[in-house]
């Protein structure tokens, strides 16, 4: 298994080779579309990030000591946003996700080239995320 700053590793070298903006936003859609289906009853108000402008759910089990996540949103960039943490973060320990520094947020430039309310909920989710982890790790 990865650990996530190798996952970062590689995910920064993929984006460097991509052009600036259109290569990016062409990259988080097709890691959108690999995401595991959502199940619809997962589709709760519960389940939903807040400070997104899009509807982003996000749901998360620990399972044999790592935690796994499920995703949605209603669009495709901000989909992909969160497919990029998740690609990161899913099958990692819940201390591991709570310590995590994601440096390749600032080495890709990915936060400059989202719009504002996409970097913003870049922020949410990852900030969402982690407090599901943390759920996990007090118990």
């Amino acid at each position: 298994m990865a650990n996530i700053n190798n996952i970062q590793d590689e995910i920064i070298k993929e984006m460097s080779q991509l052009k600036k903006g259109m290569g990016k936003y062409l990259y988080l859609i097709n890691l959108a579309k690999q995401l595991t289906p959502f199940k619809p009853e997962l589709k709760t108000e519960n389940n939903l990030i807040k400070g997104c402008q899009s509807r982003v759910w996000l749901a998360s089990e620990l399972k044999n000591g790592r935690m796994h996540y499920f995703a949605d949103s209603d669009t495709a960039i901000t989909k992909g946003v969160v497919a990029l943490l998740l690609k990161i973060l899913n099958n990692q320990s819940p201390q591991a996700i709570c310590n995590a520094d994601l440096y390749f947020i600032k080495k890709t430039d990915l936060e400059s080239e989202l719009s504002p309310i996409r970097a913003n909920g870049l922020l949410s989710a990852l900030e969402e995320i982690k407090n599901k982890a943390r759920q996990y790790r007090r118990k």
